[in-house]
């Protein structure tokens, strides 16, 4: 695989003394190995330690006790939800939504950065280097809410791919958000178009990226499915939604489609290797051959499936079939924890309650769908996901040698079934955003505050309302 080369006279970082864990195509592991990052790039790795007489080098890292990882890739999140946790805790999906819409709707430009904030800190701080957020909640009047959380992403250096949301379909049109909390049609693919003309970075290295995300086949209108997808493709774009995460989407889709969500996806143009959905809970197996005849990704929740009770994903299956799979934290109105490498771990025991048992999934398929299987699902794969020389130096170093790790022989292993590793050092584009557990971007003690202020704000707000 060929990759644009580093700069010659970039600053080196050189780590050695780790277990690395690249998950490349051979999935390829040392037991003791290095690596060498030059500028953005990762320049090599391999067993043993580094080559001597590397020139530009400004730090060199002893991570022994240490995994190294590709940093993990979130594929499926609403980061407004996290100044609305806890609320609705024993609601299934579309009580759930219809508990909570009417407060989302009341978000603004203030309570989305906030809350951009905290979800993107909680990720990164956990091993995230690549988030992606499904806004789709636009009050009018609410401000540049695109804009801003694009804004958080960057000033907490984490690449980003923001999914450009909508709603049109109103209580008033059969759906499920109220009247004043959707957009128009036009509106809504006009809003979308210029995001992507604004923000969206083709480039091999791109920190930004935007999808086309029509939110779900019950808050959304046909049309806006059909020309969504058309506008995606003109622009050259990925296109993002939620499918098939309960038993009562699917009869309402076939009460009002006379078909069910694969179908009617199909059917307005949404199935393709530019598309991944979230959830994908309740697919039969003409669906799951749709989604690999065409390369369809998805984004598997297993704990916000758990949460809502909408089930346990066919993944094994998927995968199996050649489907594209990454994992999704999910809003934190339905995840509270707000943290995706504790999905490595609940994906695999989740999976393991369904028809294939202890065979469903092992640590080294958890931790590819949170790594290399979520690049594929974004369409990063050449870029970031593995630890090959020439992909961006997106990474992480696991503390495996304390208490909850030390006694487990295996680093993935102890990675995945254990418990929650600490996270040494983080490095995004090359650039290290946790050391010891800690953001070095952003104070994380100020959005614990600004967070707390801005989720009571809003809860007065929809209170009064």
């Amino acid at each position: 695989m060929a990759h644009p080369a580093a700069p010659g006279a970039c600053e080196r970082t050189v780590i050695e003394n780790c277990a690395i864990a690249t998950v490349d195509a051979d999935d390829t592991e040392y037991a003791d190995g290095h690596l060498v990052i030059a500028g953005n790039r990762i320049e090599s790795l391999g067993a043993g330690r580094a080559p001597e007489g590397l020139e530009n080098v400004v730090r060199r890292i002893d991570a022994t006790g240490r995994l190294a990882t590709p940093g993990l890739v979130n594929t499926h999140h609403h980061f407004y939800q996290w100044i609305t946790r806890g609320l609705a805790t024993d609601h299934n999906l579309f009580d759930w939504l219809v508990a909570l819409y009417p407060t989302w709707s009341r978000i603004d430009e203030q309570m989305a950065h906030a809350a951009a904030q905290g979800s993107l800190a909680m990720m990164a701080r956990g091993g995230v280097t690549t988030a992606m957020d499904h806004h789709y909640v636009y009050p009018k009047g609410a401000g540049d809410l695109s804009g801003t959380i694009i804004r958080a992403a960057a000033d907490m250096g984490v690449r980003f791919t923001l999914a450009r949301g909508s709603m049109d379909r109103s209580e008033k049109d059969g759906g499920l958000p109220p009247d004043f909390a959707v957009e128009t049609l036009e509106g809504a693919l006009a809003a979308t178009e210029e995001t992507v003309g604004k923000h969206h970075d083709a480039s091999f290295d791109a920190m930004t990226q935007v999808a086309v995300a029509p939110c779900s086949p019950f808050s959304i209108s046909t049309e806006l499915l059909r020309q969504g997808a058309e506008l995606a493709r003109r622009l050259g774009v990925r296109l993002h939604t939620h499918g098939s995460e309960t038993v009562e989407e699917e009869q309402w889709c076939k009460e009002l489609f006379g078909m069910g969500p694969t179908d009617y996806f199909e059917s307005t143009g949404w199935l393709g290797e530019d598309v991944w959905m979230a959830h994908c809970v309740h697919m039969n197996d003409a669906d799951i051959a749709a989604f690999a005849r065409t390369k369809t990704g998805v984004a598997h929740c297993p704990s916000s499936n758990a949460r809502l009770a909408a089930g346990i994903a066919r993944v094994p299956d998927m995968l199996a079939a050649g489907v594209p799979v990454g994992l999704g934290v999910d809003g934190t109105a339905s995840n509270e924890s707000g943290e995706l490498h504790t999905e490595l771990r609940n994906a695999l025991l989740i999976n393991r309650l369904g028809a294939h048992r202890e065979a469903a999934l092992n640590a080294r398929q958890a931790l590819r769908l949170g790594t290399h299987g979520g690049a594929q699902v974004l369409g990063r794969a050449e870029q970031i996901g593995s630890l090959e020389a020439g992909k961006l130096a997106d990474l992480v170093l696991w503390k495996i040698d304390g208490i909850g790790h030390s006694t487990i022989a295996d680093p993935v292993t102890a990675l995945v079934f254990g418990a929650a590793a600490p996270v040494t050092a983080s490095f995004v584009n090359g650039r290290q955003i946790v050391e010891d557990s800690r953001l070095t971007t952003v104070d994380e003690d100020a959005i614990a505050r600004s967070t707390r202020d801005e989720a009571r704000r809003l809860a007065r707000i929809a209170a009064e309302s």
